[in-house]
């Protein structure tokens, strides 16, 4: 396992490290967002689809829980903030992440904690107030390890 703790100081800084993390996406990916309200993984989520290639604009799934985007790969985002009991996941397609084809994307993934594949990202994220954020990255598995490496120069810490 690997870990990565960047800050970042701005939306668009946040998404740039995540749009760097879409961008070495081969597929399989799994990328699991845990952070309170307001604390940026609708953004990072935002950078990741822009990172795959995906035109249009990402929003939060929050009441239909999971949409599919088509861009270099296929970007299944899921939304468990309205998720009570692990039995809800069962039809939004969390069986199939891992999938050559397919980075799989969860906001609020501890809502469901057991229900991924072990090689996974992890992204914890925490307001740090104004546009600042604190990311911590785990990174389980070598495929999963290689998409943070080098992250810290993505972040300049000027709030581009």
């Amino acid at each position: 396992m690997s870990q990565k703790c960047l800050e970042t100081y701005s939306p668009r800084e946040t998404q740039a490290v995540a749009q760097a993390i879409g961008a070495r996406c081969t597929g399989g990916e799994v990328v699991l967002l845990i952070g309170t309200l307001g604390s940026g993984k609708t953004c990072f989520a935002q950078g990741l689809a822009d990172g795959l290639g995906v035109t249009g604009y990402v929003h939060s799934p929050t009441f239909v829980l999971a949409t599919e985007h088509a861009g270099r790969l296929r970007l299944r985002h899921v939304d468990l903030y309205r998720i009570d009991s692990p039995e809800e996941t069962l039809d939004l397609g969390l069986a199939e992440f891992g999938a050559e084809d397919l980075v799989g994307m969860v906001e609020w993934a501890d809502r469901v904690p057991d229900a991924y594949p072990p090689n996974q990202l992890t992204v914890n994220m925490i307001d740090m107030g104004g546009n600042r954020r604190g990311l911590t990255l785990n990174a389980n598995g070598e495929h999963h390890e290689a998409l943070i490496k080098n992250l810290d120069l993505v972040s300049s810490g000027k709030g581009v």
